[in-house]
């Protein structure tokens, strides 16, 4: 699992989010912070920037059964599938498959409204922009989204909206620093929260023991 932003608490709350799956006794999960990457990554500039780095992590590595990119806008993901045969696993792919699988219609909790047109983007290369009910941004940064005051009431607000409003059956976190609320988000709710880095790292698990 690679944070590609340089935030070690963000890195730290993947290794909180993903410690039910570790628990079960299957490969090692090994999480790692991409020094190179920004604080956040809340930009295209930002995504383009961590791209190579990330090759050049993917390729260095000659101990890892396959990868997963902890970012919701999947930077380096196509790169870095081109620079091993191993599984290289995006969370934003994952956590959109898997709501996929949960609700006819999914909506997006995004870090900020600048990041909404680039996940657009992707969904429509995905060509899945017909299954989407809405995005909704906390306006937050990615810092904040991961350890700041509140972040769970605005996202219960949003998600409200996407439930309420928009019609969304599942709900999709929009970025790795938001993993510690997946729970109580889906308690208040009542309909499937979708941690994205936990839906990749269950994916490559099944890529893993199917091999």
């Amino acid at each position: 699992m690679i944070n590609p932003n340089a935030n070690e608490a963000v890195t730290r709350g993947l290794e909180r989010a993903l410690a039910p799956l570790s628990a079960l006794g299957g490969p090692r999960i090994v999480c790692r912070t991409l020094s190179e990457g920004p604080f956040g990554i809340e930009s295209q500039a930002d995504v383009e920037s961590v791209t190579l780095p990330l090759r050049r992590l993917v390729e260095s590595d000659d101990e890892a059964a396959a990868f997963v990119i902890a970012c919701y806008s999947d930077p380096g993901l196509h790169v870095c599938r081109e620079a091993t045969a191993r599984p290289v696993f995006g969370i934003a792919e994952a956590g959109v498959l898997t709501a996929l699988a949960r609700a006819d219609r999914f909506g997006v909790i995004a870090i900020r409204t600048r990041s909404i047109p680039r996940h657009m983007r992707y969904l429509r290369q995905m060509g899945l922009t017909d299954r989407l009910a809405g995005e909704r941004a906390l306006e937050m940064s990615v810092a904040e989204t991961a350890s700041g005051e509140g972040t769970l009431a605005r996202m219960l607000a949003v998600g409200r909206a996407l439930r309420d409003e928009d019609g969304a059956g599942a709900i999709v976190l929009g970025c790795a620093g938001m993993a510690a609320h997946r729970r109580p988000l889906e308690d208040e709710l009542g309909i499937p929260v979708i941690d994205p880095t936990q839906a990749a790292v269950a994916m490559a698990y099944g890529a893993l023991a199917f091999h």
